[in-house]
């Protein structure tokens, strides 16, 4: 009798919303059976939902949910390598390790995010243009294919399923566990750095000055306009000394989340509520260096839960793309411009600089500047996005397909030149196409329609 049950999901910007057919396995032998159950055409694996687009979703087909699958199986402590099953949560890593005087690599805006998930997305963090993504820091993990079979792969075992699977968005098999090498840390504490800039040439030129910082991220105003247009706050930090701060310097003590009980209205957010919030915030940061705790410089909003009801039940897409330096600024300019004029508002918006793109197929980033931002799904959202991807096109760029909700087939071939390869990986690895989500049917991914 199948276990998969008829439910209605969503990423986290909660558009689009889908019914899907789900099951969640409680030990990972149950994982080739539920991958396999005929009850469903079809079917992707989902961590924590913090996806924000599709990606974890499919339409009128199956879904595995694996977050009850989260245990830690090894660690070695010379290393540094922790061998964790997929549903390993990064905020169950930091609790675990972190007062034990490790850290991780890596880490997106948000710790409540799967391993399994992290290395599908190969996330990336503030410390890209020093660390990279993810992947540079996954020894190896075990992928089960369509076929029952599990393959352990690495950069020198099954390389080209490796580096498909690395961004592949989960479309190349299930990653059941995976060893992933962590950082030494004296402290919990980190020495921040706040700069306020006038401009996006200003703030352009003080990202070239990151050099003596490993993490760097700046707060964009995306509705200034004239000679404001780019106006930041760049946050930068390192890793505190022991010497810099007070008490145990690895303290790791749990935060209560504060909550967001209900969606807002839609009007709630609007074009002069998000101006009056960015002014105070470029007013309240100004340039200055101290020592604060870990958790709010990496995950600020990881601090409210269901931070995504403040965009109403409408929902919204986070837009994350990135150009070439070379054409970035540019480029920046004219989206900036662009999402002014819109009038559209976006509650969040941050710019990053990545360093080299690495060796998997459908990775994200490249060197360049990256930037980032929350739009609500209003009427014409997908339209106006579009619009965007143009501008990105346009100078060189692309989208981050973790975050995506309407990108076309059309442009994704466009922005991804290595697609057809991974197409072929992917055939190779899963020739009934048996791992697909709505968002590879969306963009005709592997022969999904």
């Amino acid at each position: 009798m199948s276990t998969f049950a008829q439910r209605d999901l969503a990423g986290w910007g909660r558009f689009p919303s889908q019914n899907c057919f789900a099951t969640r396995p409680e030990k990972r032998r149950e994982v080739p059976y539920a991958a396999n159950d005929e009850f469903v055409s079809d079917i992707i694996a989902r961590g924590l939902g913090r996806s924000y687009g599709d990606a974890a979703l499919n339409l009128d087909a199956g879904v595995l949910l694996l977050e009850k699958l989260n245990r830690f199986l090894d660690f070695d402590a010379q290393t540094g390598v922790l061998h964790a099953e997929g549903g390993a949560s990064f905020a169950d890593i930091l609790e675990t390790f972190v007062p034990r005087g490790y850290f991780l690599p890596v880490t997106p805006g948000t710790k409540f995010v799967t391993l399994g998930g992290a290395i599908a997305c190969d996330v990336h963090g503030k410390n890209h243009h020093r660390d990279g993504c993810l992947s540079e820091w996954v020894e190896e993990f075990d992928l089960l294919l369509a076929s029952g079979e599990t393959l352990t792969c690495s950069r020198e075992q099954h390389p080209a399923a490796f580096w498909a699977t690395i961004g592949g968005m989960g479309l190349t098999g299930i990653i059941t566990t995976a060893k992933l090498r962590l950082i030494p840390i004296e402290t919990t504490s980190i020495r921040a750095s706040y700069t306020r800039t006038k401009d996006l040439d200003e703030t352009l030129a003080e990202f070239g000055r990151d050099g003596d910082f490993r993490y760097s991220v700046a707060w964009i105003d995306c509705l200034a306009s004239g000679a404001s247009l780019g106006r930041s706050v760049l946050i930068r930090g390192n890793h505190a000394a022991p010497d810099e701060v007070s008490g145990d310097p690895l303290e790791f003590g749990a935060k209560r989340q504060k909550a967001v009980p209900v969606d807002f209205p839609d009007f709630a957010l609007n074009s002069l509520s998000v101006k009056a919030f960015n002014a105070l915030y470029y007013a309240a940061h100004p340039d200055r260096e101290k020592i604060v705790p870990f958790e709010p410089f990496f995950w600020p909003l990881d601090a409210v839960s269901d931070w995504n009801r403040i965009y109403g039940a409408r929902g919204f897409i986070q837009y994350q793309c990135v150009l070439p330096f070379e054409t970035s600024r540019d480029g920046l300019k004219t989206l900036l411009e662009t999402i002014s004029a819109s009038g559209r508002a976006s509650f969040l918006a941050v710019l990053k600089t990545f360093g080299p793109q690495n060796l998997g197929l459908l990775d994200f980033p490249f060197s360049g500047h990256t930037l980032a931002l929350d739009l609500p799904a209003s009427a014409g959202i997908v339209e106006f996005a579009r619009e965007l991807d143009e501008i990105v096109l346009n100078h060189g760029g692309r989208v981050y397909l973790a975050k995506d909700a309407t990108l076309s087939p059309e442009n994704l071939r466009r922005m991804y030149p290595q697609i057809e390869e991974f197409v072929a990986v992917k055939a190779r690895l899963d020739p009934d196409n048996r791992f697909q989500s709505s968002l590879s049917k969306r963009l005709r991914i592997g022969g999904a329609q």
